[in-house]
């Protein structure tokens, strides 16, 4: 990279893998010629669904987050596995598998680096519509999910009263009110 910003890395090694993610540990060069080590989160892609019915009631879960230690409110969210066909084959299914319903329409609205200082991590945000229930829920061993409707307003007013917490759920909520066309 020609950017006088950059950092050139020298080495890197897996510090730490653990289902989901690993922790990279890489020897870098800055800029002034000054070398130290760096550490970050590397893990997949994900996607993140602001899943709408037709009747315009959006699809929530509610799932335990260990690392908060409490239930956490937010839209269903996975990673995007190495077989998927595409994004939008990842957010069908993750939405599928955690809720049990299912999209008739689902486009793309952004994708984000929510971590860049911490993690490689990147989301790729889609809003379903025509959203209904199709089925049963498929969680992955390690999940533990309740499913409900409620209205855009209703989840809005809780993010700004500290209820809707998750950093993905509130990006895009905002994302598609801010900047949606429908």
């Amino acid at each position: 990279m020609d950017d006088p910003l950059a950092w050139a890395t020298r080495d890197a090694d897996i510090a730490y893998s653990c289902p989901g993610f690993d922790i990279v540990t890489e020897t870098v060069e800055l800029p002034n010629g000054t070398e130290t080590d760096f550490d970050y989160v590397d893990e997949p892609a994900a996607v993140v669904v602001l899943a709408l019915t037709p009747d315009d009631r959006v699809v929530v879960i509610e799932e335990w987050r260990e690392a908060v230690g409490r239930v956490n409110r937010g839209l269903p969210a996975g990673t995007v596995e190495p077989d998927d066909d595409d994004l939008a084959t990842a957010a069908r299914r993750e939405l599928e598998e955690e809720t049990g319903y299912v999209a008739d329409e689902l486009d793309h609205i952004t994708t984000v680096e929510p971590l860049n200082g911490l993690a490689n991590s990147v989301h790729h945000h889609f809003v379903a519509r025509g959203c209904r229930p199709a089925g049963e829920q498929r969680l992955d061993d390690d999940e533990s999910i309740r499913v409900e409707t409620t209205t855009r307003d209703e989840l809005l007013d809780g993010l700004a009263a500290g209820d809707l917490r998750d950093g993905r759920s509130a990006l895009c909520l905002l994302y598609h009110e801010r900047f949606a066309d429908d």
